[in-house]
Formats: structure tokens, C-alpha cells, sequence
């Protein structure tokens, strides 16, 4: 509410011709509505992404955004695919690739060039030594508000960790809910708190494997070859699976160490989804400046 407050006062305050949103979080779906309240364009960049489950905040969002939305913006197939069903035009739909695999492409290019800036992934890298490893974020309240979920989830990693060492950056709310629970990580994983986008990315593009039940990371893995099990029930972008290294091994302890054994004992497959080339931000700033939208009346 506070969001939609002040963006309303900056739009009032500074005209605008249109507004773009990013994504599917709070702020977006804020900016959203605060925008079509002043009869102003709106463009989505990562539009028509659908988990099915809306028992996740981030669908109500996407789906909310998209029903007031006039320029679309996919990352992948899946997504012009809902947004047709949902019985928006055709010529609204844009897929352009990922501006996220932009940033993610500039990012590593600016680790090469400069190592130190990976921080404190890189210490954390260095104090592992040659070993492999593996990477684990949890953060979703369905896989770490519950005791028994989260305590199953803990001791698949920590079999998992007997073979191949885990680093652990630990999200405030799950840290909490692990003393809570009275939950111990046992000594191969190695927890630290959370990192930067840079230091985070400098600790997990070289992993073995990553264990996520995070959307973006999703993409990103499948962008650079990593191999990804995600820890949920369903997933918003699936071609991730379908091109990518990413596996939806749903919550079951047993089966997501079944489906990270597997993934290790072999190498990672996939290849990089259609359009994840770095250039999605060009082709949206193509389709603006040409958009009907905002020409001159």
C-alpha cells in the first residue's frame, strides 16, 4: 500500500508515458495498479509466467498484473501461451528473451575481470579448497514454516552432504525456523548469511549442483549449464526443464536425494533456452519505440 502511495505521488509529480514493471513481487503488482489508476500504459517485462499454484503469493501477483497489463514482455514459449488463453491479443505479446540473463551475462563478465568481486562467495569457494560442492537456498513458507517439512528437507541434505560438501546461505526467516524447530545442519553444511548478488553468483556458477526453491535461480543455472533440482511442487517457468538443467523434484525427501544422485552420476544436460543471449533488453526497447502505444497522437 505504501508502494502504490508514493509511486502515485511520483507519477503525478513527474508525467510519465507509460510504466513498466518487472517481474512478479509486491512492488510490481503496486506499481501496476497505481499506474492503470492514472490511465498510463503498461508494460510487463516477464509477463504470462504461471505456476498453476496459487497458493503462492508471486501467482497472484503475475496473474493480477497481467489482467491490467497493454504491452507483454515473455522470457519463454510457456508464457504467450498462457496470456493467449487468458485471451489477450496476439499482437500485444512480445518474446524477447530475459533481461535477467542480460544481467547475468554482464555480471560474469564483470567477475573475470575483476575476482575480488565475488567477496565473500569467493572465500567461501577458497575455504573448500579443489573440492566439489553443492548449493542450497530455502526460503518458501510451504518448505520451511512447517517443523516436520523443513526437518525432512534438512536431513536429505545432510546425507546428501556426506558425499559432496553443501554452502548454505540462510534466508533470516529460515534461520529463524531452524533454532525454532531446534533443526541441526549437521557439519557438511557450511551456513553463512545471506550474499550479495555478486558474491552469491561467484559461489554457485561453479557448483556441481544446486538445490533451490527459488524461481530465478531456476533460470540462471539453466543459462550457465548448472544443474538445478528444485524444491517444489510446481514451477512458473518451465522451459527450464524442457531446454534447461533444471529437475522439479517436488518436496519428498526421499525423492529429491534419489533425484540429486541421479543428476550427479551423470553430466549436466540441457541447453541454453531460445533467446537467453543477452540481448532481451534491445528487443524491448525496439518493440517500445516502435509501439503504438507511444507514438505521438
Amino acid at each position: 500500500a505504501r508502494v502504490m502511495v508514493a509511486m502515485e505521488a511520483e507519477l503525478q509529480q513527474h508525467p510519465a508515458q507509460g510504466v513498466l514493471v518487472v517481474g512478479d513481487v509486491n512492488s510490481t503488482l503496486a506499481a501496476a495498479v497505481s499506474a492503470k489508476k492514472l490511465h498510463l500504459p503498461l508494460i510487463h517485462v516477464e509477463a504470462g509466467l504461471r505456476s498453476g499454484d496459487r497458493n503462492m503469493p508471486e501467482e497472484i501477483n503475475r496473474l493480477a498484473t497481467d489482467a491490467i497489463t497493454d504491452l507483454f514482455f515473455v522470457t519463454e514459449p510457456s508464457g504467450q501461451e498462457a496470456l493467449l488463453r487468458e485471451g489477450h491479443p496476439a499482437s500485444r505479446i512480445h518474446f524477447v528473451g530475459n533481461v535477467m540473463i542480460d544481467n547475468l551475462f554482464h555480471q560474469i563478465g564483470r567477475l573475470r575481470a575483476d575476482p575480488a568481486a565475488g567477496g565473500r562467495g569467493a572465500a567461501l569457494r577458497a575455504g573448500l579448497g579443489d573440492r566439489p560442492y553443492g548449493v542450497v537456498t530455502l526460503h518458501r513458507p510451504s518448505n520451511v514454516d512447517h517443523p516436520e517439512q523443513l526437518a525432512g528437507l534438512v536431513g536429505t541434505l545432510r546425507t546428501l552432504a556426506s558425499d559432496l560438501p553443501l554452502v548454505f546461505p540462510v534466508h533470516p526467516r529460515t534461520r529463524s525456523n531452524l533454532s525454532r524447530f531446534g533443526i541441526d545442519l549437521g557439519p557438511n553444511i557450511h551456513t553463512t548469511t545471506p550474499l550479495s548478488y555478486m558474491e552469491f553468483l561467484c559461489l554457485w556458477k561453479d557448483a556441481e549442483i544446486i538445490l533451490t526453491d527459488s524461481g530465478g535461480l531456476q533460470e540462471e543455472s539453466s543459462a550457465v549449464g548448472v544443474r538445478c533440482v528444485t524444491l517444489r511442487d510446481s514451477t512458473e517457468r518451465p522451459v527450464t526443464i524442457t531446454d534447461g538443467t533444471n529437475i522439479l523434484a517436488g518436496t519428498n525427501p526421499a525423492r529429491i536425494l534419489d533425484v540429486a544422485r541421479t543428476a550427479l552420476a551423470q553430466p549436466a544436460s540441457g541447453k541454453r533456452p531460445l533467446l537467453w543471449d543477452g540481448r532481451a533488453a534491445e528487443r524491448i526497447l525496439d518493440v517500445i519505440v516502435d509501439s503504438p502505444l507511444f507514438q505521438p497522437v
